[in-house]
Order: C-alpha cells, then structure tokens, then sequence
C-alpha cells in the first residue's frame, strides 16, 4: 500500500533546488517557523518585490505627466519616465510625505481627474470596501491615465495590522472582474506573476538575493504570488 505522505514528500521534493541560507536540508521547508517575520526584509529583498519591480519596469513608460502614489514617490523616483510633478496619497495625515490625505474608498474626497498615472502597489489587501477603491482610483485619474496596480495572491498576514485589517488575497479572475467593471473590458491587462517554488520561498521568508534567478524568472499562472494590473480610464 502505498504511504499516505508519497504525495508530500514529492510535492516537497519538488521545491528543491532552492537552496536558502540557514536551510541545509530539503525537510527544513517543513518548519511551522518562517525564516523571516518580515516577508524577508531582514535577509535582503523580499520574492514579491521582484514581480512588482519588474512589472513597474515594464509599464515604465505609464509612469508620466502627474503620478500619484501611495505612502511615499519611491517607485515614482525609480521608475518615472517624463514625470512633472508628483504627489503622495496616504490615509494617515501624519505622513510627512502625504499631499493628499484621503481615503481611497471615500470616493467624494479624492481629486477628480487630476492624475495621469496612479501607482497602487500592495494596498487594495486593506481596504475592506474594494469595489469603493477601485472606483477612487479611476476618479483620480485623467482621461487616458493608467493605473498600476499590484495585488497579493500569496503572503502573510501583514505584522503591521495585525489579524484586524489584512481583509484580502486576490486571483487574477477576481481582479479581471473586479477592474473591468469600473474601467471596461477592453481597458485592463492582468498578469499573474510567479510559480510555486517563489511562493512557497516568499512563504518562508526567504529573500531575493538567497533563490537563483532561473526560479524567480518561471512563471506558472496556476501559482502566482502576485497579480498585476494595468487599467486605463476611457
């Protein structure tokens, strides 16, 4: 008869050969532990990182004119071709980089047409009313304004909001529906980016720098660790 735990070591085995500092052996990826308690900020640059930079390198050109980001202009700074002016969205008023303070799902407080390119990376998790938010993305954006927008299908509870306000994990079908319903069907690209190995690595805490590239570079839609979005407002 065969073991009931055939299928979990081949599904284990099938993680290797990711090699990760500190993990020696293939039956460590067991551990109830992560490496990392901070999505592997301590051990270099966290996997999901990866995908989101290369997805904004890739959508450098969107990156114009007026950009609105949230929390700080860092991935404005890096990745903006052409850019005039820049401005920084954040709930909190305490911010220091914050020009507009708002509420993304509050709709009626947000700057109407202003905008042409919104970068929204790994937000939307906290916000509970998602279809609210989209629709304050799109408002702030100018006609033929793009916004980038990265979602998490794979990780951890964010430390930060601890088990109150870490609402949501994505598929690229639930973004796929959720983004053409306020920008239309023709509008919007979704990309699933990553594959198991990278999941279950960024799972772990492991870092960039500690998994080969080859293995980051796979790309498995079935498996992704996150989704991105391009949407353009008509």
């Amino acid at each position: 008869m065969r073991s009931p735990f055939a299928a979990l070591h081949r599904l284990v085995r099938s993680v290797v050969p990711i090699r990760v500092r500190g993990i020696p052996g293939r039956a460590r990826w067991l551990r109830t532990r992560p490496l990392s308690d901070s999505w592997g900020f301590d051990r270099g640059t966290p996997i999901d990182r990866y995908y989101i930079e290369g997805f904004l390198a890739r959508n450098a050109g969107a990156i114009r004119g007026h950009v609105l980001e949230v929390k700080s202009s860092a991935y404005t700074d890096r990745f903006g071709s052409a850019v005039e002016s820049r401005d920084v969205l954040d709930i909190d008023a305490t911010n220091p980089n914050a020009t507009v303070v708002a509420d993304l799902a509050a709709t009626w407080d947000l700057p109407e047409a202003r905008f042409d390119c919104f970068i929204l990376t790994q937000t939307l998790q906290f916000v509970f009313d998602i279809r609210a938010a989209i629709a304050g993305a799109h408002r702030v954006l100018r006609p033929g304004g793009a916004l980038i927008v990265t979602l998490p299908c794979v990780s951890r509870i964010a430390p930060r909001y601890g088990q109150a306000r870490d609402y949501w994990r994505f598929t690229p079908a639930s973004c796929r529906r959720l983004f053409q319903e306020t920008f239309g069907i023709a509008q919007v690209t979704v990309e699933p980016l990553g594959n198991v190995a990278a999941a279950v690595a960024f799972l772990r805490g492991a870092a960039v720098e500690e998994v080969p590239r080859r293995v980051l570079d796979a790309n498995d839609p079935d498996f992704p660790v996150i989704v991105a979005v391009r949407a353009v407002r008509r």
